[in-house]
């Protein structure tokens, strides 16, 4: 039987590893099975490089594409390539209105901007294993200095709610926001997200729209799953994911990756 290639995105953190960070068995082959298929299987996640490439190494995914930092960062895989991969596009934006906006709200909690390919300078110290590679604390006037692929911003001591009321009440403009399943505020370029480089994606693999797909489980992933031409959410994910999705899957927990990647098989 001839499988027509699709491009299948998935998010990592809450769907591809449950919230223990662990990756099942039964996922990491059903990932294998359909990228073996012929599928383009392509992570879409949150992550910086530095904390997407042990996932795709993981998955034993070495060609193709992978989406990082909310859209503002695509790589090509190549193992030809030093490190095995190059980064094809990195959106950046000017940090310093948002952050100073919210800093005046929340003057204790603790921002991070990316550091490409490093990892990130940050205020002052996050919850330890909250992000990944090479951590420096630098002054403000640092943090704002440059333009950069993503910020985040986070209130050890809050929740999502709280950060959902503060975003719609001071305003974020020219910049697109999406508040984590804790007190955690990603912030990217304007009309960027997951979907925005997938679109770019699907143009250099040549898939057509009808043969897309996309599984997540978070607000970071409401562009994706809209953009998909089948948008399947975790059973994790809040309400106005489910909502935005054509079908909800299992819990992560459950693996409710699996029966969603079998079923391109």
């Amino acid at each position: 039987m001839t499988v027509t290639p699709h491009l299948v995105a998935l998010d990592v953190d809450g769907t591809t590893i449950n919230h223990a960070g662990e990756m099942s068995p039964d996922v990491r082959d059903a990932v294998r099975a359909v990228a073996d298929a012929g599928h383009h299987v392509t992570i879409a996640t949150g992550r910086s490089i530095v904390a997407t490439t042990p996932i795709l190494a993981e998955l034993g995914l070495t060609t193709g594409y992978a989406v990082c930092s909310n859209g503002a960062v695509t790589l090509r895989l190549d193992p030809a390539l030093e490190g095995g991969f190059e980064i094809i596009e990195a959106v950046t934006f000017d940090p310093a209105p948002a952050l100073n906006l919210l800093r005046a709200e929340l003057p204790d909690a603790v921002v991070a901007v990316e550091d490409l390919g490093v990892g990130f300078k940050v205020s002052a110290p996050f919850p330890d294993g909250e992000l990944q590679g090479d951590i420096t604390v630098v002054p403000w006037d640092e943090l704002v200095a440059d333009p950069v692929t993503r910020v985040t911003f986070r209130d050890p001591n809050g929740t999502a709610e709280d950060f959902m009321g503060l975003a719609e009440r001071i305003g974020l403009h020219e910049v697109n926001y999406a508040v984590g399943f804790t007190a955690w505020l990603d912030i990217n370029p304007e009309g960027v997200s997951k979907g925005s480089a997938l679109e770019m994606v699907r143009r250099h693999l040549g898939v057509e729209p009808a043969h897309t797909v996309a599984v997540g489980d978070q607000r970071n992933d409401l562009e994706m799953l809209h953009w998909a031409a089948r948008g399947v959410a975790m059973g994790n994910a809040p309400d106005e994911v489910k909502e935005i999705a054509d079908e909800t899957t299992l819990d992560v927990d459950d693996d409710g990756l699996v029966p969603v990647l079998r079923s391109l098989l």
